[in-house]
């Protein structure tokens, strides 16, 4: 085996491990249902509802903020889709009985993840905006990564990869947009 192979190995050992880890933390009720809640907010509900808030709250000046967003979201949807269209990457749940799924998928495959590409993209962007808001939103966002784990939806190297994805495009449409 070479030492490509084998660090492809240990990484998705290191996956496997730290998924069935996170996913036991279901195993408490009250835990599965915050982290369902989080999780269901994540869909785009929470981002849209912020979205709308700012809109009302500050008026035309949220114009341009919520149509980065909107913009970036777009783009962030697109991107994603292709990806995991491209890598075909099974869920967590399809490949090992230990891990126990909570909440149905969006979609089938599980690289990389969109919620946290969506809340870490929608994240940056707002708080690039509106730097008071870093204080609910940076923990909801990481809520929403480690919700994914939690409910058995997705690899820790996926929502790495989201965070990631979100990250690069947020900063890029900054420098081009902002």
């Amino acid at each position: 085996m070479s030492r490509f192979d084998h660090s492809l190995v240990r990484i998705a050992d290191w996956d496997r491990r730290l998924t069935e880890r996170a996913n036991r933390a279901s195993a408490y009720r009250g835990v599965r249902c915050c982290f369902s809640v989080i999780s269901r907010l994540g869909d785009g509900v929470f981002w849209y509802s912020l979205m709308a808030l700012l809109v009302l709250t500050e008026g035309a000046a949220a114009l341009r903020p919520v149509l980065h967003m909107i913009v970036v979201g777009l783009a962030c949807t697109a991107l994603y889709k292709w990806l995991k269209a491209l890598t075909s990457r099974p869920r967590p749940y399809c490949h090992n009985e230990r891990i126990m799924l909570f909440v149905a998928p969006l979609d089938q495959y599980s690289f990389p993840s969109g919620h946290t590409l969506h809340a870490v993209s929608f994240t940056l962007l707002a708080v690039y905006y509106y730097p008071v808001l870093a204080w609910a939103l940076i923990p909801f966002a990481c809520l929403v990564a480690l919700s994914r784990l939690v409910l058995g939806l997705h690899y820790p190297s996926d929502v790495l990869a989201g965070m990631l994805i979100g990250a690069s495009v947020a900063s890029l449409s900054i420098s081009l947009l902002g």
